[in-house]
């Protein structure tokens, strides 16, 4: 299972909210590159890197960051928050991104983004599967859906998605354990669709422990993006090494 921790973008700083609410805005670091570098030097190779700013502006804003990132680090980075026109995405390629992630796009405008995945290839493309009480939430999470994370993800799933990022929400930044229960879900009901390709799924929100990760790749995560468990000294980067 990969490992992949998260920077999240505020105004150029490294910053950590809970359940999405930047109202609980918390900064850890003033220079995300030192932070970025930080993971590097431990032998991390994946960065999910999160424009805050973006999601709210609806608009690519903190591509800056990403250029420094991944001009003086190796890690290989995954960058999404306001990704919302063809020009955002030339942008994010173009600063550096590995791979671009796609979650209110994917809801309100779906032909592009399928046209995103068909242009670029599944490899590049990831979807953003992010929900509260099993239901898409959009707009940075201010917005409720009706549509149910499952579904949607193998609707996505026949339009040839390969890797999925689902967060739950109420687990963000909780330190209270990931939603195993849900990811289990996915994975056994997305492993069993017919003429489809099994997904990747990343989980992300409330990873606290060690345990918790081994209980995630137990279960056939590809991938956990970590954040606040080790802003916060929960899980240390030696403790990652097992992993990699």
């Amino acid at each position: 299972m990969r490992i992949i921790p998260a920077i999240d973008i505020i105004e150029g700083k490294c910053v950590r909210l809970t359940k999405g609410d930047y109202d609980t805005k918390k900064i850890y670091n003033e220079n995300p590159l030192e932070v970025a570098k930080a993971f590097a030097d431990a032998g991390i190779q994946y960065l999910h890197l999160v424009d805050l700013d973006g999601a709210k502006a609806q608009h690519i804003v903190n591509y800056k960051v990403l250029e420094t990132i991944t001009s003086k680090t190796n890690l290989k980075v995954d960058f999404g928050g306001g990704l919302k026109s063809n020009e955002d995405l030339h942008v994010a390629f173009n600063s550096g991104a590995q791979q671009i992630t796609g979650g209110s796009i994917a809801v309100k405008s779906p032909e592009m983004f399928e046209n995103w995945i068909n242009k670029y290839g599944p490899q590049k493309i990831i979807l953003g599967a992010d929900c509260k009480d099993q239901k898409i939430a959009v707009s940075g999470w201010k917005e409720q859906s009706n549509i149910e994370v499952i579904s949607f993800i193998k609707d996505y799933q026949k339009k040839n998605i390969q890797y999925v990022i689902c967060t739950d929400i109420s687990k963000d930044g909780m330190l209270e354990g990931p939603s195993l229960e849900l990811y289990q879900n996915i994975i056994q009901v997305c492993s069993n669709s017919s003429n489809t390709q099994s997904i990747k799924l990343i989980a992300s929100g409330g990873i606290t422990s060690v345990k918790d990760l081994e209980e995630l790749d137990a279960i056939g995560c590809e991938g956990a993006i970590i954040g606040k468990a080790i802003y916060e000294n929960r899980i240390s980067l030696k403790e990652l090494e097992r992993f990699m």
